[in-house]
């Protein structure tokens, strides 16, 4: 897993390697990753289908529980296809304004 930390944003990636291998080591390395809002880059993978998407589920809903954001990265799938619990955006800077709004709405409490 390449990790990539900019201020309080971390950005996981993987190369050569299957969505379950990464959401291992995703999983293995957690606990020091989760006080970072984090964006989960998907490019490097293929092929994804919906079911990859919502293996992240239970992560993602722990990591906004704890007032966090949690941002999957991928353009290679429908949107319609994934729950609206988890956050998906086409490209890095949009993961990293999604970061930004849902600070703005933190802050104001919405």
């Amino acid at each position: 897993m390449i990790l990539d930390k900019e201020g309080y944003i971390t950005t996981a990636s993987q190369e050569s390697s299957t969505i379950t291998v990464f959401l291992t080591n995703l999983l293995k390395g957690y606990e020091g990753l989760k006080a970072d809002h984090l964006i989960i880059n998907l490019f490097s993978f293929e092929t994804l289908s919906s079911n990859d998407f919502i293996e992240f589920k239970d992560i993602s809903e722990k990591h906004k529980q704890a007032n966090k954001s949690f941002v999957l990265v991928s353009s290679k799938i429908s949107y319609d296809a994934i729950p609206e619990s988890i956050t998906v955006v086409p490209t890095l800077q949009e993961a990293k304004d999604i970061i930004a709004m849902e600070e703005i709405e933190r802050d104001l409490g919405l």
